[in-house]
């Protein structure tokens, strides 16, 4: 392969065609590591408004040092992974703490904090500080597998630390824009799930898959995974305009945010109404309002709905309306879900 011919070729396409976005408006590592932890898992567009929130609300890292888990959740309802937003905390109190409220500059500094792994510390370091090191996503793993018609899984840690080293061994100068050029790349032109842009892409003469015709066999992705499956009953008790929730456990799936009340299994009508005794309630009326489903990387919920006006509330739950759990409680969205 043309090494040098070809990081030339992604930088310059980088700087001639990068889009438009509020992190890159200036290299600012504080910006840069909030929307790089954020994108994982979600596209740049659905991003944009969760990153125009969160910064408006937290525009430093002495702000996010000290703000209240509660508000913080609810800044990041929606994008889940919840661990992410409480890591992204705790960093900012060991940068505060650590380094006088200053972004360490270094990859293998970036990597000592919390929720930070050789990706974004690769990202971090190379864009705002010129380290030359990779930062090797979903996107880079597929481009560079296509260019160089490998057959290997992609889903790998081995392929990823080759990968990387390829990456290290031909890292250009430009290292954060070589980087930014290949996640570009993926985002935009060698796209996922269905063809990619070949005729507009600036390795075409250089990519073996799409000389082999092989663009839509790569990469190679084969999951061993075998998903949990879990039935679930889930129930939407209102009383008056309000609608009782509850907070999930400290510790495992979803910790700490808030939740409708539900239960393991499938119940009927008559498990229901016993249910109900349990929590001292008492249903008006009970309405079945369908299924839900909602897949995590390890557990998959298939969610039965019941709709239940009751004749008064207990002390169990906490019973808040609309204004109050629109802006005070985070709740994730398996359970947002159930009132569509």
């Amino acid at each position: 392969m043309e090494w040098g011919a070809i990081t030339k070729c992604i930088v310059e396409w980088y700087q001639q065609n990068k889009r438009i976005l509020p992190w890159r408006e200036e290299k600012n590592p504080y910006l840069v590591w909030v929307s790089e932890i954020m994108l994982q898992q979600t596209k740049i567009e659905a991003v944009k408004e969760y990153y125009a929130r969160f910064i408006a609300e937290l525009p430093t890292i002495a702000d996010l040092a000290k703000v209240e888990e509660e508000k913080l959740l609810k800044l990041w309802e929606g994008l889940g992974y919840y661990n992410r937003a409480r890591n992204l905390k705790k960093a900012a109190m060991q940068i505060e703490t650590e380094y006088g409220g200053a972004i360490p500059t270094t990859w293998e500094q970036l990597k000592k904090l919390p929720g930070i792994g050789e990706y974004t510390a690769g990202a971090v370091a190379s864009i705002c500080f010129g380290e030359k090191v990779p930062a090797v996503d979903g996107n880079v793993l597929r481009v560079m597998a296509r260019l160089t018609g490998s057959k290997k899984n992609i889903l790998l840690t081995d392929t990823k630390k080759q990968v990387t080293a390829l990456l290290t061994k031909i890292m250009p100068e430009e290292a954060g824009d070589f980087n930014e050029g290949l996640m570009e790349l993926g985002e935009t032109v060698c796209i996922p799930n269905g063809s990619p842009y070949c005729e507009i892409c600036p390795l075409k003469t250089f990519c073996i898959a799409k000389a082999k015709g092989e663009t839509m066999e790569l990469p190679v992705r084969e999951k061993n995974l075998c998903r949990k499956k879990e039935e679930r009953t889930v129930f939407l008790l209102t009383k008056q305009g309000k609608i009782a929730i509850q907070k999930r456990k400290e510790t495992g799936l979803l910790s700490g945010m808030y939740e409708f009340p539900n239960v393991l299994g499938k119940l009927e009508e008559k498990e229901i109404n016993q249910l109900l005794e349990t929590w001292k309630l008492k249903g008006k009326t009970i309405v079945r309002k369908g299924e839900k489903k909602h897949i995590f990387s390890h557990v998959e919920w298939h969610m039965f709905v019941y709709q239940i006006e009751v004749i008064k509330e207990n002390t169990s739950f906490l019973w808040v309306d609309e204004e109050m759990l629109e802006k005070q409680y985070a709740m994730p969205t398996a359970f947002q879900k159930v009132r569509k």
